[in-house]
């Protein structure tokens, strides 16, 4: 089955992993496409494979969402070497029994659909290292 990524910086090809850009200036990461660094106004950027494990330094858990968005879910930032990364914690249970601040996680890639002609859809999160 043909995949393809739900993001630009979610790169699929061997070990999943994300890129950031890192601007020269300062070293900045973003995941979006930038003109100009916000931290120091440099043009120029390059592209940095961010570490896939990580740290959870905050997160909520999500009881009401747009139609056909399940829910709870966990929405959090980690820590993944110095560069902040929000994504959603999967495979765990929704609640603080489960997910708890400095918890250790690790990317994941996520099936998000599948078009008429069977390609799929990849999207990212982040779960438990265990």
């Amino acid at each position: 089955m043909e995949r393809i990524s739900l993001v630009d910086y979610l790169v699929l090809d061997g070990e999943p992993h994300l890129v950031a850009q890192e601007c020269t200036g300062c070293a900045a990461r973003y995941f979006d496409r930038r003109s100009a660094c916000a931290s120091c106004e440099s043009t120029t950027f390059r592209p940095v494979t961010v570490p896939p494990e990580g740290t959870l330094r905050t997160f909520t858990i999500v009881q009401f969402a747009a139609e056909g968005v399940p829910v709870p879910f966990v929405a959090g930032v980690v820590d993944c070497g110095g560069t902040s990364v929000r994504g959603n914690v999967v495979n765990t249970p929704p609640d603080p029994e489960h997910v708890t601040l400095g918890m250790r996680l690790r990317l994941t890639t996520v099936p998000v659909g599948t078009d008429a002609n069977g390609v799929e859809a990849v999207g990212y999160g982040f779960e438990p290292v265990n």
